[in-house]
């Protein structure tokens, strides 16, 4: 009898607490999940994330807390490393929070896990508004600097975005108009352009000149000690806005018939008559009433060590 009632409460000990070796109970492993990948352009085509496990199974991703259509159960390879794919479309660019959970297949020695959350950032252009103004904005030492200064932080008109205060600061901006069938942005066409610095109470105008035989639009900002001078360490954070004129035509793209000519020569066909070909052309419409200038702006999104940053006069 005694023997029977032992069985019994072995039998029981299986069935409760899991698996038993050799008498004794064990859990099921809880493996490892990691997520990797996610670069993206926002617009752009798909981007790969991809899982590794410690064991196969299937794999939910997903981002922002929702599922990713398409990937709520993607299998991993059978063989180490037991990897699976999501191909994921971002819905917004910025900052965005993935996940996944694990089902294993072999749900008896392993329970599901959940990957640690992985943060992406999915790209956005850095023109800011790129329809129909694109710009470009940089930044150059203004010329003239000179002494102890210069040789730590480059020389004048060299692109770059590190400063000592008492250096400054040119900013230089190029622009295009897709109204104007590309056209560059120069004061004919441009009824303000500005800059707006934090920190500085009123935006500073640029204005559009010759520049050693290039043109282009420029603004200065004077960093220094003194009153009145910018001296604020750190990132400098600026936008810069231009506001195209308002437009009474405009030019469009269309095509015309020409003759084609290959190596100078008139081309005909078969029959002796010339051949035409259709080529672009612009033609200019007039607009009544007038258009409102399009605007444009500009705001640097890019990583704060390579931003506009102003630093203190270094020490011995």
């Amino acid at each position: 009898m005694k023997k029977f009632i032992s069985s019994v409460a072995i039998g029981a000990m299986a069935l409760v607490g899991g698996a038993v070796v050799g008498g004794a109970a064990y859990a099921a492993t809880t493996p490892t999940l990691v997520l990797s990948g996610g670069s993206a352009v926002f617009g752009l085509d798909p981007a790969i994330i991809t899982a590794t496990a410690s064991t196969a199974g299937t794999v939910k991703f997903q981002a922002a807390g929702a599922d990713i259509n398409g990937c709520e159960s993607v299998a991993t390879t059978t063989v180490t490393p037991f990897v699976a794919k999501c191909s994921w479309v971002p819905a917004a660019s910025g900052a965005t929070v993935l996940g996944a959970v694990l089902t294993p297949t072999d749900a008896t020695n392993f329970t599901s896990a959940t990957a640690p959350a992985f943060t992406v950032k999915v790209g956005v252009p850095v023109q800011g508004v790129i329809t129909p103004i694109h710009l470009y904005v940089d930044t150059v030492l203004a010329s003239g600097a000179t002494g102890v200064l210069a040789p730590r932080f480059g020389v004048s008109c060299a692109i770059t975005s590190q400063f000592i205060v008492g250096q400054t600061i040119v900013f230089r901006v190029y622009g295009n108009d897709a109204d104007l069938a590309g056209a560059v942005l120069d004061s004919s066409n441009v009824s303000k352009a500005y800059i707006e610095i934090a920190g500085v109470k009123d935006p500073i105008n640029l204005s559009y000149g010759n520049h050693s035989g290039v043109a282009f639009w420029t603004a200065v900002l004077k960093t220094g000690t003194a009153t009145g001078l910018y001296n604020t360490l750190g990132v400098i954070s600026f936008k810069v806005t231009m506001v195209a004129k308002e437009l009474s035509s405009v030019k469009v793209l269309t095509t015309k018939l020409s003759r084609k000519i290959v190596n100078g020569v008139q081309v005909r066909d078969s029959n002796g008559r010339l051949v035409f070909e259709r080529v672009p052309s612009f033609r200019t419409i007039p607009v009544n009433p007038p258009l409102a200038g399009a605007v444009g702006t500009w705001s640097s999104n890019f990583t704060p060590n390579s931003q506009l940053t102003l630093y203190a006069v270094p020490t011995a």
